[in-house]
């Protein structure tokens, strides 16, 4: 077993949610050795023609990734990786938090045809493809932003890819939509958090809307321009925003969320053309962060 591996713990954790192999289309060469190749060029970003022999042909180790993050395998094995920690008591619910991250786009990243993918094989689109492919210039060159959602154990619930000129208050609702855990002794699937923290760049009344109406309790300072503004329109500005300073304190974990997803190069620099396939590359590490465990 090479650095950076799956375990024998964590393998025993990840197969069951694994696509059977041995289906229509022939055998797939080893789930776990592939996975390792590419758990490998997500760790180190090296360019897939360049992986090691160890974990078989390179075009194999990229298709497979490719296929998957395509037709949603990653996004369902995710979801079961969820369902288990859940499960184990293992996802801390007190709070969550949102945040997001930029990642500047290596030139790699750029050219991507115009003509919309498919899935191989069949006739849709990738299901997170996105017509800009998440990529958006600033003075800093093309960028893409991840945001995400993080639970007190400093692992991520939720993911999403937007370009990376995009504000962050319009990304909370679409974030919170994405959680969904589903409860392996039945039940509706959980998606509300017992509380809720963000900083300054979510403070919106749209937002504070949702959450009041989804009956989540937030800690989310209110920006000095919007408590003047809220002030001066006397009783119509409303009522203060509350705010824990205690709660606060714990948004760091979110913060150090993202410093481990970006522990993987391949996170941390994007080279993915498509946008749905850096979905997949971030997919992937979020679900080795929770094998970890």
């Amino acid at each position: 077993m090479g650095r950076g591996d799956l375990t024998d713990h964590e393998w025993a954790r990840l197969r069951p949610h694994l696509p059977k192999s041995g289906q229509r289309g022939g055998r797939w060469a080893s789930h776990r050795r592939v996975i390792n190749g590419i758990l490998f060029r997500q760790r180190t970003g090296v360019p897939w023609r360049d992986l090691p022999a160890r974990f078989g042909k390179w075009k194999t180790v990229y298709e497979r990734h490719r296929r998957w993050s395509a037709d949603g395998t990653w996004d369902t094995v995710f979801a079961g990786v969820l369902a288990d920690a859940d499960a184990e008591g293992c996802i801390d619910w007190s709070l969550v938090s949102v945040d997001s991250t930029s990642c500047r786009a290596h030139q790699h990243a750029a050219g991507a045809r115009r003509r919309p993918p498919r899935v191989p094989g069949k006739r849709r689109t990738p299901r997170q493809h996105r017509p800009d492919e998440g990529l958006g210039r600033s003075r800093g060159g093309l960028t893409c932003k991840i945001h995400l959602a993080g639970e007190g154990g400093r692992r991520p619930l939720a993911l999403l890819i937007t370009p990376g000129q995009w504000g962050d208050a319009p990304q909370l609702i679409p974030v919170m939509e994405r959680i969904r855990v589903v409860r392996l002794d039945g039940g509706r699937p959980r998606t509300r958090p017992d509380h809720l923290g963000g900083d300054k760049a979510y403070s919106s009344r749209r937002n504070r809307r949702y959450l009041r109406r989804r009956q989540i309790k937030h800690t989310i300072p209110e920006p000095g321009n919007q408590r003047a503004n809220r002030k001066r329109r006397g009783s119509r500005g409303g009522r203060p925003a509350g705010f824990d300073r205690t709660v606060y304190k714990r948004r760091n974990e979110v913060e150090r969320t993202i410093n481990a997803l970006k522990h993987f190069r391949a996170v941390a620099t994007r080279f993915d053309k498509r946008a749905y396939v850096f979905q997949g590359t971030v997919t992937v590490v979020a679900i080795r962060l929770w094998l970890r465990g």
